[in-house]
Order: C-alpha cells, then structure tokens, then sequence
C-alpha cells in the first residue's frame, strides 16, 4: 500500500493538471486490514456499539464482507454518533464518532487523499498535514514578520468553517482531480451519513463531522481550493508587495501592507461566499503591525493566534521585535479548567494518583506554551495551578490534608515539571 500510495504522490507533484481515474482498486482486503491495525482502540464506541477487539476477534471474514459490499456498492456508512466537549468558554465543540468499520474505510481514503493533494498544498498551510505541526505555522508567522516590515496583520476568523462546507461544492473540487466515479460516490455518503445528536438523527447539506478520520483532509482540500490557491494566484492584483500567509486549518494571518489590507479582505471575503464560507466579521481584524511605526513610538496592535498573543516589544538590546506569550483569555481558561478538575476528583483518587494526573497536565501545558518569549507566562501558569491544588487538596475532608511545609516537603519528593522553552522560534 505504501509503495502504491507514494507512486500517486509521485504523479499528483508533477502539477494540478493530473488526475486520477482508478483509485477504488486501492481499497483492498490487505490495506483495509492494514488501516484496522492503525486504528486506536481505546477511542470512543460509535452507534453499534461494537468495539476494535470485538471487530477484530473476526477480522478476516469482517474485511472480506466489507470490501465485497463495496463492490457492489452495497456499503453505507453509518451516521455518526455526536458528543459534545467543552472547549473552556463555555461553550462544546461537537464530535463525531464513527462506528469501527466506518473508521478503516475514512483512515484508507483519508490515505489515498492525502498522497494525491500533499504535493499541491501550498508551503503555509500547516493544520492537520504530516510533519507540520502548530508550533511551526507560529515559528513560520514569527519569522516572516521578524524578517519583514509588513505593515498590518490581517486576523481572519472563518464562521463555522467545518460546519459549513458546501457538500456539493466540495465535490466539484474534488472531481478536478479524480475522476474515479465510485470513489466519489463513497465520499459522497460519507458526507450523507447523517449525525445522531440526542436521539435525533441530523442530514444536512454541509459540514464535515469533526473527529472523523476524513474530515480534516477534505476540509483542507477545500481550504486550499477556496483561500490558498485564491491568495497565491491573485497576490499580484491585490498588492504591489508581498501576502505572506500562514494557515492552520481555519486560523487564518495574511501579513500585508497596511494600505492593501482593506482591498484584501474585501477581495477574500468575495472569495469565501462563492465557496458559501463567511467571514465572522465581528472578529475578523486588521491589526497595525509595523516595527518601523512602533520605533517612532505610534502604538501598534496585537493578535490571537492558536492560543497565544503576538505583538511587538523591545529585545533586552532595545530592538523592537515580535514577540508572543499566551493569551489571556486562554490562561484564564485554563486555570479555570485546573481549578475545576481539582474540584470534582479531589476525592476520586488517592493523593499519589491524583498528583500524577496532575503532572500530566502541567506537563502537557508546558509542551504546547513553551516557545520563545513565553517563560514567564507558562512559569506563572505553573505556579498559579500549582496553589490551586494545594488549595483544593485541603477540602478533601473537614481536617486539612496537608500545610504548605508538608506540601513542599511531598513536592521535593515528586517534583513538577519545570517551566522551560520547548520550541524555539529562532
């Protein structure tokens, strides 16, 4: 499978003009069974109910049933079962759950989508792509507006983007490059399956489940069809310098010259609605980002970008430079996410189990806001959810569980992580 797959990317490199025709043929017994193993069994169950170990105690006989359906056209996924998870703000984030089947099918389309539009991505899309990860769609934005004196920073917020993805419109950007018919199709009631919220089943005519295998790479194919293509192709009508964009899936940042910004998004927006995509305009900003201006001392602004703040501030040498730290309102969140899960397993686990989680998140917290700029924000975080255990340890019972000696004496024992800068951005 893997040699078949990097033969099409092989041939999808050599430009958008190649299409393909037999990709069906791809989805055999060996691969499928392949995808299976892939698969993680400890995810959530779908609608059937039937687990990874339970589909894989007949794997074979499974396999071949599936791929003979789908030869005959027999084969329809299921519809997703939704759950809800809090995103920190109060409001939930829909997911979608596959049945197990469903998931080898999405992982062994998801495979062949991605060796056919990897070589055409554009370099500055990053989201949900192999080997580009967010911090380096930040590392790419923090150079590019270090290296040069854009002017203004255009913050695009896209309103429900994976909600609304026009299913017909995504169709028709993916039959420019395949032209395999049953292939389509399958995608096609992959988009059809429908979603099961609260006992209630939910067909529409747009989005792409979030959580499906799928989604992400279809949601790309459409970004990049939409945004990206739109920006490179049409950079040189829209300004007389330079669009430097960096996208992580929906997160948008054109870095643009001040005077062009305006034209930009009026052009972009355009652009969206033919692909029935919507600015939020209420959060969509320009923002003045000149170092040269900030130097003479007019106040420049600052933007949100995958849970940190970007904005320019002086380098102990007196350089004016960009620099990041997290956002606010995300370290608000998170340290009310910390005091939160204090307050609801302070007795669900021993005290040893109960610090051993609570390192995995502090752990967890310095991996992803650990960059460049940013000690001292993921060294506050540190001590702030640091007191608010101690804090809430103490309301296990009526008797105080610890003072803050023996506190320190058990934390000398075992240590939290440290604050430290994981990622460098320069």
């Amino acid at each position: 499978m893997e040699m078949k797959l990097k033969r099409i990317a092989e041939l999808s490199s050599e430009g958008e003009h190649v299409t393909f025709k037999w990709l069906i043929q791809q989805v055999a017994e060996e691969n499928l069974i392949s995808c299976f193993h892939a698969l993680d069994g400890k995810k959530a169950l779908g609608i059937d109910g039937i687990s990874k170990d339970e589909y894989g105690a007949n794997l074979t006989e499974n396999i071949k049933s599936l791929v003979a359906r789908m030869k005959n056209m027999d084969y329809f996924p299921a519809p997703v079962r939704e759950t809800k998870i809090p995103k920190g703000d109060g409001k939930f984030r829909p997911l979608g759950i596959s049945n197990i089947e469903d998931k080898i099918v999405q992982m062994m389309f998801a495979k062949i989508l991605t060796a056919i539009y990897e070589p055409i991505f554009v370099q500055e899309s990053f989201g949900f792509r192999p080997g580009r990860s967010c911090h380096d769609a930040i590392k790419n934005l923090h150079g590019y507006l270090n290296k040069k004196n854009y002017g203004a920073v255009i913050d695009v917020d896209l309103s429900n983007f994976f909600g609304t993805i026009n299913h017909r419109k995504l169709i028709q950007v993916l039959e420019m490059k395949i032209k395999d018919r049953v292939f389509i199709r399958y995608i096609v009631r992959m988009l059809k399956a429908g979603v099961l919220s609260d006992g209630e089943l939910k067909m529409s005519d747009d989005g792409t489940p979030q959580g499906s295998i799928v989604s992400p790479i279809l949601a790309n194919i459409f970004a990049h069809y939409a945004i990206d293509r739109f920006i490179k192709q049409n950079e040189k009508s829209l300004t007389a310098d330079h669009i430097h964009m960096v996208r992580y899936a929906d997160d948008l940042v054109l870095c643009v010259r001040y005077q062009d910004a305006e034209r930009i998004l009026d052009a972009l927006k355009k652009r969206l609605e033919r692909f029935s995509l919507k600015l939020n305009e209420e959060k969509t900003t320009v923002v003045n980002f000149s170092r040269g201006m900030a130097n003479k001392g007019l106040k420049q602004g600052n933007f949100k970008y995958l849970g940190f703040t970007i904005y320019l501030g002086k380098s102990r040498s007196g350089k004016m430079i960009v620099k990041i730290k997290t956002n606010k309102n995300t370290l608000n969140r998170k340290l009310k996410a910390v005091t939160q899960w204090c307050k609801e397993n302070r007795s669900a686990y021993r005290l040893s189990k109960l610090w051993k989680i609570f390192i995995l998140k502090i752990r967890g917290h310095i991996q992803y806001y650990g960059v460049s700029h940013n000690f001292e924000s993921v060294s506050n975080f540190v001590h702030e959810a640091r007191r608010i255990f101690f804090k809430w340890i103490n309301r296990r019972s009526q008797k105080k569980s610890f003072d803050w000696n023996r506190f320190v004496q058990f934390e000398k024992a075992f240590p939290l992580p440290q604050a430290k800068i994981v990622h460098r951005l320069f």
